[in-house]
């Protein structure tokens, strides 16, 4: 297990650089720089020889991959630069706002596996019923939706018309996440309880399922002992990528309630041209991502021994 791990690890490394090097130069082919933006963002008109010097301090006139291999040996010495606008730490900045992010990504999650697992099993067991074409007609509805439409929708229902939560997300207490996690709970959840129905359907559907049936075993022993055991594996699996795909994608939700996370951040900073933020961002959602996707590896190769098997018990 622990060479399969270190394996792994050395895997991750040219992934991580090379997103750090495809992020670096998509954000310097966006059109504009941080001086130019900056002063048209305050409205004052200066010199292009201002500009060039402001341009020189902050190392941007360098040649592209000069300015990529200073901040790459920036980054793995733990600096990730000063931001272009505020002056901050970027190091600092990013900490600050991560925490709001992780509530939501939480809170998210836990309310997705709450409404799609018990949806998911409920539909399977009941296939091609009412009950299981009720569950897969909102479950698409759902899947369908914008998260920026439900986001708009909820806000003027729950928000505007009924007065019960706040518009416009002032800080992280219980009311003010409520709505940005139903709304990318109802993604999530319509999507995931369609997958948990594909996998426990499968699992009904096999022989040993038959067998134990044949032999007079009730159903609720053979659902919660045999078919939830072998699938719960691939719903794992499907919950940790979820995890990753909610850091990343978090951004309009929390630009729309105001919800004060990296996501809201990242927009911001893509708006402004801070480019220091913005690489801090990419930098961490990736790391993030992949390290949630590693241990989802070493989690899926542990409970599997078929998994072990196939990769020579490493």
């Amino acid at each position: 297990m622990k060479k399969y791990a270190v394996k792994r690890l050395i895997q991750l490394i040219p992934i991580l650089l090379g997103i750090t090097f495809l992020s670096y130069g998509m954000m310097r082919l966006a059109g504009s720089d941080a001086i130019t933006q900056l002063y048209e963002n305050i409205g004052i008109a200066v010199s292009p020889e201002i500009i060039e010097e402001a341009k020189a301090k902050l190392g941007l006139d360098q040649p592209f991959l000069t300015q990529y291999f200073v901040w790459l040996r920036n980054l793995l010495q733990g600096d990730m630069g000063t931001s272009f606008i505020s002056g901050k730490d970027v190091f600092h900045t990013f900490v600050s706002k991560l925490p709001a992010t992780v509530l939501l990504t939480c809170s998210s999650v836990i309310t997705t596996i709450v409404i799609a697992i018990p949806l998911g099993i409920l539909s399977a067991v009941h296939q091609n019923k009412t009950i299981d074409y009720l569950v897969r007609f909102f479950s698409f509805i759902g899947n369908a939706l914008p998260n920026f439409f439900v986001a708009l929708l909820l806000m003027y229902v729950f928000a505007i018309r009924m007065k019960l939560l706040p518009v416009i997300s002032s800080n992280t207490d219980f009311c003010s996440i409520i709505l940005p996690t139903v709304t990318l709970s109802i993604s999530m959840a319509s999507k995931y309880t369609r997958q948990v129905r594909t996998v426990v359907l499968e699992e009904l559907g096999k022989d040993y399922v038959q067998g134990a049936r044949a032999r007079g075993v009730k159903e609720s022993v053979i659902l919660w002992r045999n078919v939830l055991r072998a699938s719960i594996l691939s719903i794992i699996t499907l919950l940790a990528l979820s995890i990753g795909s909610l850091l990343g994608g978090t951004a309009i939700v929390e630009n729309i309630f105001m919800w004060d996370g990296v996501g809201k951040l990242a927009v911001d900073s893509i708006v402004m041209r801070d480019y220091p933020v913005i690489q801090a961002y990419v930098i961490w959602m990736a790391m993030i991502y992949v390290f949630v996707n590693f241990i989802t590896d070493c989690i899926y190769r542990y409970l599997d021994p078929r998994v072990r098997l196939e990769g020579g018990g490493l």
